[in-house]
């Protein structure tokens, strides 16, 4: 299959003028509600994130809940996250309506936040998991090893899908590398795989090999990072990584509200180096036969556009999609456009 380029326009939200006064009021205050609305999913989000660092309070599998959502009342003419536009509704033509949401590294089921409201809001249904060693996962970060180990979360919840049903996989990073371990696994189960500035790895690759540009070699990386862990000792192997404050703000959330980069200070764990260095076996039987759409984030500093245009290049997705103006976390940076792709590619036939 060939690759379909769509680039997105960026667009801001803005309350334009009308010769009917009354009008004009209205769209206003709607405008403001639906920023209070925002305001209240953050701080809820916050909130968690608070109660997590100062009480430890994680809990072991997956988090399918929604994280701080204000209703789970359905949208079609006004939905937040379409700038006021009409919004189709087609969601009743869908026959998958479940989205698996994977976040990537260091970061939890927490950082989907704002995409959970608005997915809801459009009739969709996101679950969202943390993978093992994160968010509220009750696991050592230091004794996940394996990729297998570190994606038990999320296979655990294909497992247990009803036998006809069928779900859409995203992921965030290195969780692609979770996406893609699960097409390969249960192939019959997924519908499509959205991987968003992500780790699209081809077989034999490890995680690890798609930052390299980024980071250094492996090797390099294993002997000089200052961010390395040694969860077991100094004299034993590296466990794992992470990133200070203020790299981790520069190299992740250079588009981000503050308040977000604020939210992901408090609540972004250590990454187990163990799975990001696994190579991932794939083969064209399974994970070559599902259907994989690459979402590009223009204005990403962990990830370069360049390497993510060269991951779509080389691994020829069915879609390619571009977020202009987005930092390696649309679902801060540029929320509303993540939010169309999702819906735009859940509808492709």
């Amino acid at each position: 299959m060939g690759n379909r380029v769509i680039c997105m326009k960026k667009k801001d939200v803005a309350i334009r003028s009308s010769g009917d006064g009354s009008r004009s009021k209205r769209v206003s205050r709607s405008q403001r509600k639906l920023l209070g609305d925002e305001e209240m999913l953050h701080r809820r989000a916050l909130s968690m994130a608070i109660h997590q660092a100062q009480l430890s309070q994680r809990f072991d599998g997956s988090m399918s809940r929604r994280v701080g959502s204000t209703s789970s009342r359905r949208q079609t003419l006004s939905d937040p996250f379409s700038n006021n536009k009409q919004v189709p509704d087609i969601v009743d033509s869908l026959t998958v309506k479940k989205l698996i949401l994977v976040h990537g590294e260091g970061f939890g089921a927490w950082c989907w936040y704002k995409t959970v409201a608005s997915l809801e809001e459009s009739g969709l249904s996101p679950v969202t998991v943390d993978l093992t060693g994160c968010g509220f996962s009750m696991a050592d970060a230091n004794s996940v090893s394996t990729l297998e180990e570190y994606s038990k979360p999320l296979i655990l919840l294909l497992q247990n899908l009803h036998e006809e049903e069928k779900v859409i996989l995203v992921g965030h990073s290195t969780g692609g590398a979770c996406v893609s371990y699960a097409l390969e696994r249960f192939p019959e189960k997924i519908s499509k795989a959205i991987f968003i500035c992500a780790t699209m790895v081809s077989d034999g690759q490890r995680p690890f090999d798609i930052f390299a540009d980024q980071l250094g070699s492996a090797e390099r990386f294993m002997k000089e990072s200052q961010f390395l862990i040694h969860g077991n000792g100094k004299d034993k192997p590296a466990t794992g990584f992470m990133f200070e404050k203020q790299h981790m703000k520069s190299l992740y959330f250079n588009q981000s509200p503050n308040k977000d980069i604020a939210l992901s200070m408090i609540s972004m764990r250590a990454v187990p180096l163990g799975p990001m260095m696994e190579k991932l076996s794939l083969s064209a039987e399974r994970y070559g036969k599902g259907r994989r759409f690459y979402v590009q984030t223009l204005d990403d500093l962990a990830l370069s556009p360049d390497v993510q245009e060269k991951l779509a290049r080389e691994n020829s997705p069915e879609g390619v999609f571009k977020i202009k103006g987005s930092d390696h976390c649309p679902f801060f940076s540029k929320p509303q456009s993540l939010h169309k792709i999702l819906l735009e590619i859940a509808h492709i036939p």
